[in-house]
């Protein structure tokens, strides 16, 4: 019902500030996201049993998962299993409340089925996540699918005491989330990508490691690295035992647009596709079979998924195209994926 009726409520939404229609979707979910799920699964529901698998010690219940961005506060949980994501992540969260960059801040590229954000890391915090991560365990709402927080730098922290403010917010949320992911890649933080330096990140994943209580702990890169560095910084991830790999983030280039807004910031969706898938393949022949790979990054059709996933990637992530087809998308990947 939701998936049907989708195609007015898009024309109502996009009507709006990209920002303001977010929000406005997000706030209607968190005051019902059970009530809703349950009408949600009516007609999508979870993957078939025979998509599911295991990635990092992490029981997916398919490959199809939501990226870190779209639910940063964790205000609607419950409700994303009923789509067909097999996994969910939320965030980026990082140690201190931030309100992002000034708005406006995001803006759609309707004709590009794309995005250009500049959002900042806007959040309320790894203490007020764990306080809803911990409600929603304790009163025995927590999914069957993992929930995962992708951790990122507070703006006001210098990048030299970075490695505390990462390892705050997994401290806090060491426990209540399923497994964490390290975003050393948005465009959207000054200075926060000078982070993919190989000896500053030896520096810095060893204690997330340790403070993330066993949980898995994944390392996300930038579309915009050069193959070799992102090949570089896939051999520390295997050196130092991190988890998996999450390729890509959004891409600051422009040359894969047809028509640019001028505006700043990140860009995902349909033209970030063959960048993506570049640095996709690079990470998944440096990684081999030692270390999973998810795939993420302008993916919309079933066919990019098998894609993906006949060359190893593990699981895949979508967003934008999630924003621009509605709730039955993970459904329509899930029905489309070759067994």
């Amino acid at each position: 019902m939701l998936n049907i009726a989708y195609p007015v409520t898009r024309s109502l939404l996009f009507s709006m500030d990209a920002e303001n229609a977010h929000h406005l979707t997000l706030g209607a979910l968190a005051k019902a996201p059970r009530l809703l799920g349950a009408i949600a699964s009516s007609t999508m529901g979870p993957p078939p049993a025979s998509l599911a698998r295991e990635v990092a010690g992490l029981k997916l219940a398919g490959p199809v998962g939501l990226a870190a961005g779209l639910d940063k506060d964790g205000v609607a949980v419950p409700f994303w299993p009923s789509l067909g994501f097999g996994f969910i992540e939320m965030g980026t969260v990082t140690a201190h409340p931030q309100p992002g960059n000034p708005r406006p801040r995001m803006f759609r590229l309707v004709d590009q089925r794309a995005i250009i954000n500049r959002m900042g890391f806007n959040n309320r915090g790894s203490a007020d996540l764990a306080k809803r991560l911990s409600a929603l365990r304790e009163a025995g709402h927590w999914p069957s699918i993992p929930v995962g927080v992708n951790i990122g730098k507070s703006k006001i922290t210098p990048l030299e005491d970075a490695t505390d403010d990462y390892v705050t917010s997994t401290k806090r949320l060491a426990g209540l989330a399923d497994y964490f992911t390290v975003n050393v890649s948005s465009p959207n933080t000054p200075g926060l990508r000078s982070l993919q330096d190989r000896d500053t990140l030896a520096a810095l994943l060893p204690p997330v490691m340790e403070s993330a209580g066993g949980s898995p702990v994944f390392l996300k890169l930038a579309p915009d690295l050069a193959p070799e560095g992102i090949a570089d910084l896939v051999e520390l991830a295997c050196e130092l035992g991190v988890s998996g790999i999450v390729a890509s983030n959004t891409t600051i280039r422009r040359d894969v647009l047809t028509t640019d807004p001028q505006e700043s910031g990140g860009l995902s969706g349909r033209p970030l596709w063959p960048c993506a898938r570049s640095a996709i393949q690079t990470a998944l022949d440096t990684a081999g079979a030692r270390i999973p790979v998810i795939g993420v990054g302008g993916i919309e059709e079933p066919a990019q998924v098998n894609e993906l996933l006949d060359a190893g990637c593990a699981a895949v992530q979508v967003y934008t195209a999630f924003v621009y087809q509605g709730p039955g998308l993970p459904s329509r990947l899930n029905r489309g994926i070759s067994s």
